[in-house]
């Protein structure tokens, strides 16, 4: 029999496998479950393993598989958890004259499909505005995009992949000024460091939160943090 709390947690990440498609982050359980630490979430994963209601592939990030539900979801089915899913992400679909509505972007051949610029690897040191070479793209699904502008970066490092974000992807950014607490960002640093991090607001402080527990939160005052973009998609290549 499962406690309160490990009963939360498999049915949270029941619903967010299957309206996601992946795990969810160890951020993101414990927000979900009001729990003021990760080690919480640890401990509850660990037992939800020994008791065979979830498995764990270690070899990829956020790789959580439920094995079997409790007596009482099993016997409600899918009616119960497409009512209490949460609503999955539905971005607008542009459509018509992309070379036109998205400023930097070209036309691919189809309308499924357009060709962002692509700046180079995000790194320390070098704004956005500095690498921005026109000469290299990547396609893009339109699914993906949603009003104004866009580019796309390669990553560098692990800093993310509790985000489901590893090293060599490219994240799609759409361009922007300002984002909503919780958002993954492009932010500039004292105008000289880009870094792609989770933005939280703290009074007069801003954090730039990792997705990974080997990197530390940096806390700045907001006037030496510019946002400019947030994350809106993401590509991988095998």
């Amino acid at each position: 029999m499962l406690t309160r709390k490990q009963h939360e947690l498999l049915v949270f990440i029941d619903r967010h496998l299957k309206a996601t498609g992946f795990s969810p982050s160890f951020e993101e359980m414990k927000e979900a479950l009001n729990l003021r630490s990760k080690s919480g979430i640890h401990r509850l994963i660990s037992a939800l393993e020994e008791r065979g209601f979830l498995s764990r592939r270690h070899n990829r990030a956020r790789a959580l598989e439920v094995t079997r539900l409790p007596d009482d979801l099993a016997a409600r089915g899918a009616a119960v958890a497409e009512a209490a899913a949460p609503a999955p992400f539905a971005p607008n679909v542009i459509r018509g004259d992309f070379s036109q509505r998205l400023p930097g972007v070209k036309a691919a051949e189809a309308a499924t499909a357009v060709q962002l610029p692509l700046y180079g690897r995000i790194a320390a040191g070098m704004p956005i505005e500095a690498m921005r070479d026109t000469s290299h793209h990547v396609e893009v699904p339109v699914a993906l995009l949603g009003p104004g502008e866009h580019y796309a970066l390669e990553v560098a490092g692990d800093s993310m992949i509790e985000a489901g974000i590893l090293d060599g992807d490219t994240v799609i950014i759409r361009r922007s000024d300002s984002a909503e607490n919780g958002q993954i960002v492009v932010a500039l640093v004292d105008e000289g460091e880009v870094t792609l991090k989770r933005l939280r607001r703290r009074g007069a402080s801003i954090a730039l939160e990792p997705a990974n527990p080997r990197h530390e939160t940096r806390i700045f005052p907001a006037d030496r943090v510019r946002v400019q973009g947030r994350l809106v998609g993401l590509l991988r290549q095998y």
